[in-house]
């Protein structure tokens, strides 16, 4: 990659933040980031990390190669209008704007812009994140192969077509919020048969990185790794009864299908934003 490569975030909501993170731990450097934001509210967890911020996103446009949209999907219109006349075709534009289609990224930006539309998720922090991207119809190899360079350090890193976009956000985006809630109700139920809440709440969260690690690397269905944990009669079989009996496999594809619903919402409003 690229050392004197610039990159800019219009936006600096969490996405912006673990997307930020990600790289610096491979070989992108702080001075080679800058960051906008209308106010200063989340701008100080940039500086600490030395990346340079404004509150200009055109300032950020002009001084950035690369430029990630990361601001709500209802400001994408807007945003976008005010930093199209100064996207040129050196830059490449990566939109993570839950639900905004590439076509409507395209028709707000200049002629033959390149575009990709990127869903990470919050895990990207600690650089365990899993992304998914889909190029638009100007975007090259060059291109997907620069992205991937920049984002391989934030996690799981994979291309796909731009339908997968709005079931990744359900599956991914959402779904670590799924997971941070069933291990609160893991913890709870410790806590309920009486283990105190600190130990109960860490036992919990390295249950569900060591699960989530064996699964990952194990390379196995989840229904293979289940299968061993119970033995006829046991404590397990017991406990996925009770799981059963209250839908929880249901209401978890039911929450995936919402959440992936909601996202094709986002992008039907945005592209009647856009059209106004």
């Amino acid at each position: 990659m690229d050392s004197q490569l610039k990159i800019g975030f219009v936006g600096a909501g969490n996405m912006a933040f673990g997307i930020t993170k990600g790289m610096l731990s491979g070989n992108v450097l702080p001075s080679n980031i800058k960051v906008s934001a209308p106010s200063s509210r989340n701008l100080g967890r940039f500086q600490e990390l030395g990346v340079a911020v404004t509150h200009s996103n055109t300032e950020v446009v002009c001084d950035s190669d690369l430029v990630f949209i990361t601001v709500k999907p209802h400001l994408v219109p807007p945003v976008l209008s005010q930093i199209s006349p100064h996207i040129t075709d050196r830059h490449v534009v990566v939109s993570v704007a839950a639900g905004v289609t590439i076509a409507t990224l395209e028709e707000l930006l200049p002629e033959n812009s390149i575009v990709i539309r990127l869903m990470p998720n919050l895990p990207c922090v600690v650089q365990e994140g899993a992304l998914l991207f889909a190029r638009g119809s100007h975007a090259k190899p060059d291109d997907v192969a620069l992205l991937r360079s920049l984002l391989h350090c934030c996690g799981l890193v994979e291309e796909g077509p731009e339908a997968w976009i709005d079931i990744h956000t359900g599956l991914s985006g959402s779904g670590v919020a799924f997971v941070y809630l069933f291990a609160e109700a893991l913890a709870e139920g410790a806590v309920k048969m009486g283990m105190p809440s600190a130990l109960a709440h860490s036992i919990a969260s390295q249950t569900v990185l060591g699960a989530g690690r064996l699964l990952r690397d194990s390379g196995r269905h989840p229904a293979q790794l289940r299968s061993e944990v119970c033995t006829p009669g046991g404590t397990t079989i017991y406990g996925l009864h009770t799981l059963e009996q209250g839908g929880v496999r249901a209401s978890t594809m039911s929450a995936v299908e919402a959440a992936t619903e909601r996202a094709r919402e986002l992008g039907r409003l945005s592209a009647a934003r856009s059209t106004k």
